[in-house]
């Protein structure tokens, strides 16, 4: 399957507003996979019906998370502004607007917490230590620098490219969630078969992340991220061919 038909086809599709394409099965499964690795309460029934008619219908004494659902809807208009910013160069302007359309209108806009901008916080990842607030605009300029200096870029440059983002931890909270988004874009602008993780791929995904961090060992997290890219591109051969 050529990626650039798989690009082609997100790109005419989130025009016409239909269901059952490749665009409306990449929305879902995108952001119901994305939100659990997060630890998110919505099923994927649910997500379907956010993304359909933007409600939920709750089983009786059903605790419905507001946060939840708002992040789910907030990944679909995420998912558009990404494929109608192909063109542009990734830059530090675009990925904090990818996390202020993500966090906005959470629960996480009333606190303390930045959004559409750098932590000001402390923060860490498992056992990982990610950036000092101060030192985030550095290190994330360097990365971008180091990133886009790249010419010909492969699927490797754009998960370590991951990792290394994923490490800074650049904002307070919704930094896996950006990161993926960062990667499915990568893919698609570099002609590589997009992907997402899927939620069953979580303990190989935060595994194989640790390693690369912590030990500089690739291979887990190459292997998981190609796994689903095997799994993307079936499903883009069968709405595609």
């Amino acid at each position: 399957m050529d990626a650039k038909k798989v690009k082609n086809a997100l790109i005419e599709q989130r025009k016409i507003h239909l269901s059952g394409n490749l665009y409306y099965k990449t929305q879902i499964d995108f952001a119901y996979n994305t939100n659990h690795i997060e630890g998110s309460t919505i099923t994927k029934d649910e997500t379907t019906s956010i993304y359909d008619t933007g409600t939920i219908i709750a089983d009786k004494d059903q605790v419905i998370v507001v946060k939840d659902v708002t992040e789910v809807k907030n990944h679909f208009t995420l998912f558009k502004y990404m494929l109608d910013t192909l063109e542009d160069e990734l830059s530090e302007n675009m990925i904090k607007k990818y996390h202020l359309i993500l966090k906005r209108g959470t629960v996480d806009e009333d606190s303390n917490i930045v959004i559409g901008d750098y932590k000001r916080l402390k923060n860490f990842v498992s056992d990982i230590e990610t950036s000092l607030p101060q030192d985030v605009p550095k290190d994330i300029k360097e990365l971008l620098d180091w990133y886009n200096s790249k010419e010909n870029k492969k699927i490797e440059d754009i998960i370590e490219f991951h990792v290394r983002f994923e490490t800074i931890h650049p904002f307070q909270d919704g930094n896996g969630r950006v990161g993926r988004m960062i990667m499915f874009r990568e893919c698609l602008v570099n002609n590589i078969m997009p992907f997402y993780i899927e939620e069953r791929n979580k303990p190989f995904y935060i595994k194989g992340l640790n390693e690369y961090q912590k030990h500089g060992q690739k291979t887990r997290l190459i292997d998981t991220c190609l796994n689903s890219q095997d799994n993307y591109e079936k499903l883009a051969e069968y709405f595609l061919e």
